[in-house]
């Protein structure tokens, strides 16, 4: 299980929600879906301002309603939001939409105009204030988190693209988190559009298992022991699927399989996003 800078413990596979709250039909749906996977020991919970406009969060608020201590919360405030005032002024919002008093982990969802050490302030201030009781970033490469300086030391988090098919990361930005002891969150490690999913390599490895291609890419991304991996999944199978995948131990001809297919990268990358 990995643990933050502070020592806490989260657990390595979370829930994404990436696209929840989008159709109001379906909210009751995804919030059922996030209340399973919290049964599951599926703990941590990602969200954003930005997942249909505060639509996600208000998921996530209806999924933990009368359950706030089973959950990890994580939540992202929009780059444009992330000033000394905007950064509080959108924490506020957050915490209406998910129905708590604080936030346990709050990010930088990717940098923009407002000047890290700007955004730093802001979030020492609302964790002064009791309103998070962390932060972090996300989509930021080795230079950006170099650039905090000193405040590097109470980054919490980088959450990045990371799976078989994006893993350019894995050249600087996770071993420079790995050596500081920061975990990395990796979102969408499935992939999106179902592309990952139908490689022959995925096929090849799962069937040696007995278990779907998707558990094998989650299964992969939990090899690394510095890696939370934060799926998303609003249909009860693949809730249970994913939490399944935590149970799959890929051995040295599996991952030779997938460094066959999808290889590790061998320079450094720009940082790639979604």
């Amino acid at each position: 299980m990995p643990s933050l800078p502070d020592g806490t413990p989260i657990p390595a596979l979370g829930q994404g929600t990436w696209h929840m709250g989008d159709d109001r039909r379906a909210r009751g749906q995804e919030a059922d879906a996030l209340r399973l996977g919290l049964d599951l020991g599926m703990t941590l919970i990602d969200t954003a301002e930005m997942y249909a406009e505060g639509g996600a969060e208000e998921v996530v608020g209806e999924a933990i309603r009368g359950r706030r201590d089973d959950a990890f919360l994580v939540s992202k405030v929009y780059p444009h939001n992330a000033s000394r005032r905007g950064a509080v002024a959108a924490c506020e919002r957050s915490l209406k939409r998910l129905g708590v008093e604080a936030i346990d982990l709050y990010l930088l969802h990717w940098r923009g105009a407002v000047p890290l050490a700007e955004t730093v302030e802001a979030f020492e201030a609302l964790r002064a204030a009791g309103k998070i009781r962390r932060w972090g970033v996300s989509n930021c490469d080795v230079d950006d988190l170099e650039e905090l300086g000193p405040a590097l030391a109470d980054c919490a988090t980088d959450q990045v693209l990371y799976s078989l098919e994006h893993r350019g990361v894995e050249f600087d930005l996770l071993p420079f988190c790995a050596a500081r002891r920061m975990p990395v969150m990796a979102y969408s490690p499935i992939g999106q559009g179902g592309k990952l999913l139908r490689h022959r390599a995925l096929h090849e490895v799962a069937a040696r298992h007995g278990v779907t291609p998707a558990q094998v890419a989650l299964a992969w991304t939990l090899r690394d022991p510095n890696i939370v991996s934060i799926p998303k999944a609003s249909d009860p199978a693949h809730v249970r699927q994913n939490a399944a995948a935590r149970d799959v131990r890929l051995a040295a001809d599996d991952l030779a399989t997938l460094d066959a297919a999808f290889a590790p990268p061998a320079r450094k990358r720009g940082l790639a996003m979604l």
